[in-house]
């Protein structure tokens, strides 16, 4: 019963130190992209959900996680969770490029951002 016991105690430790440790995020894809929406002008007439790659810039913050957005051909209001910052900073001067999808409702369109990178 003793062993027993022992071998219970030592698994539940075993398994709450694993279960602290955090892997590391890495990876991803760099290259060619399928997404036909890379412009501001495109991604106000698409459709909820799809997905767009915008390279711009970001002019100024609105609040909470809501900023304006700039590119050649027009404005649009981006939401960026912190943690899709990626440890990315950020001034209107730094161009960026968005991943994300279209937010669009009856009387508005927004993109979601999935991630942000310093444009190449």
């Amino acid at each position: 019963m003793k062993k027993v016991v022992l071998v219970s105690a030592l698994v539940l430790a075993s398994s709450s130190v694993l279960a602290s440790q955090s892997p590391e995020v890495k990876g991803g894809f760099t290259g060619p992209s399928a997404v036909a929406v890379k412009t501001v002008e495109v991604a106000l007439e698409a459709k909820d959900d799809t997905p767009v790659t915008l390279t711009g810039y970001i002019t100024s913050g609105l609040g909470g996680e809501e900023y304006q957005f700039k590119d050649t051909t027009g404005t649009i209001i981006i939401e960026v969770d912190n943690r899709d910052w990626n440890g990315v900073e950020v001034t209107p001067e730094t161009k960026i490029v968005i991943h994300g999808e279209v937010d669009s409702g009856w009387s508005y369109t927004t993109i979601d951002v999935d991630s942000v990178q310093l444009a190449k």
